[in-house]
């Protein structure tokens, strides 16, 4: 496995959730950590549970959504630690409604904060990666990146949206003959109370998952270079779904709980992020 001593980590959205507990992850071994996220009292905390550790971490307060803001935090980040070594897009929001119950203005910040986000921050440190020929790309997609959702619509459609981004993105580092790594991970409902409600009709195949495990898998799949985490593993039975009509699709999805899941759906707050 790779060591990620003395390596820049930036992780996206990481002042609670997963990504709060990635950056205690990545900083207890040794990495220099960067957290951006908008809740500024959640990152000075964080930055005090660090240093009581004794591990190296900084919180910048970022609004991924802003193009701008993102390019200009990115100088500052530059400035202060150096070059980005592992880059973790990890915020992200949900409705939690059908397409036509959410309001427009929603739709569109998902699509800023888990899609477009992603094209700002790859921008913003790709290629110093590609410079150096080294670094880290790491994408937080969904298992509704991978099969659509019923009370997700446009949460589904931002994150087949970056599984696709990080795609190409591989396909072109391919191209190049580049030593930078990339990291798809599609997890199924994870209990950060992002989707507090959420059910699953059998746990024993696709159980909610916890924040610390998944995290703890992150951590561990870019340090072994992984491309592609999917958490569980009964998830990868969608590429098998797929092979198949769409009825039949369907069909099976509805039998394994997948269209009824948010009908319980109440989340921490309309939008949060991870």
């Amino acid at each position: 496995m790779q060591s990620v001593k003395d390596r820049v980590v930036l992780i996206t959205g990481g002042a609670s959730g997963i990504g709060r507990l990635m950056a205690l992850d990545f900083a207890g071994r040794g990495a220099r950590v960067a957290v951006w996220d908008l809740d500024s009292r959640g990152l000075t905390v964080l930055e005090e549970e660090a240093r009581l550790a004794g591990f190296s971490l900084r919180g910048f307060v970022c609004d991924v959504s802003d193009r701008a803001a993102v390019y200009r935090q990115a100088e500052v980040l530059r400035a202060e630690l150096g070059p980005v070594d592992i880059l973790v897009n990890n915020a992200g929001v949900v409705s939690g409604s059908t397409l036509l119950e959410t309001p427009d203005e929603k739709i569109e910040k998902t699509m800023q904060v888990n899609t477009m986000a992603c094209f700002w921050t790859c921008k913003a440190f790709l290629p110093s990666m590609i410079e150096r020929n080294r670094g880290h790309l790491v994408i937080i997609s969904s298992a509704a990146g991978l099969i659509g959702v019923r009370g997700l619509v446009d949460y589904s459609a931002s994150k087949f949206a970056v599984f696709g981004l990080n795609e190409a993105v591989r396909m072109e580092l391919g191209r190049l003959k580049s030593a930078v790594r990339t990291t798809v991970v599609c997890p199924f409902f994870v209990n950060t109370g992002m989707f507090q409600g959420v059910k699953t009709r059998f746990p024993l195949l696709l159980p909610i998952l916890k924040s610390e495990y998944v995290a703890r898998r992150i951590v561990r799949a870019v340090l072994k270079n992984r491309q592609r985490l999917i958490m569980p593993r009964f998830v990868y039975f969608v590429f098998f779904l797929r092979l198949c009509s769409t009825g039949i699709m369907d069909a099976i999805a509805s039998f394994f709980g997948i269209n009824y899941a948010m009908d319980d759906f109440t989340g921490r707050n309309s939008h949060v992020s991870k």
